[in-house]
């Protein structure tokens, strides 16, 4: 399974940025998928998360009510729009698949996920 992440650039503080994750080599709607930034000098943290059906999602507190995760299951492709972007979004961000977990079932834990996209950047200026 294959998964790669594009999207990020430079934004500034308020503004917005569409990621996407393409993933191939396993039938899309067999995993769950979630989003993770790494920060310099942080610990990777997980940014939200999105079932199998798409019924299901699931953020950080941090990111609630700003970003929004989504997919396609007919494009093999999820996305996570983020708005009123901080500085402190600024990270690496990685998309990843589990492909154990049900058709409902979101997951923030990143033991949980077997497949990882390689990363995209996303830095905000003030």
């Amino acid at each position: 399974v294959q998964l790669q992440a594009f999207g990020g650039g430079l934004v500034q503080s308020g503004g917005s940025l569409r990621l996407s994750c393409a993933v191939s080599g396993r039938t899309f709607s067999t995993l769950m998928m979630g989003w993770f930034r790494h920060a310099p000098g942080k610990e990777r943290e997980f940014v939200a998360a999105i079932s199998r059906s798409g019924s299901s999602t699931y953020y950080d507190d941090s990111v609630r009510g700003r970003f929004t995760v989504s997919r396609d299951n007919a494009k093999n492709t999820m996305y996570l729009q983020m708005n009123s972007l901080k500085p402190e979004d600024t990270a690496v961000y990685y998309c990843a698949a589990d492909r154990r977990s049900s058709y409902y079932t979101t997951n923030p834990n990143t033991r949980t996920y077997d497949y990882w996209g390689q990363g995209t950047v996303v830095t905000v200026s003030s």
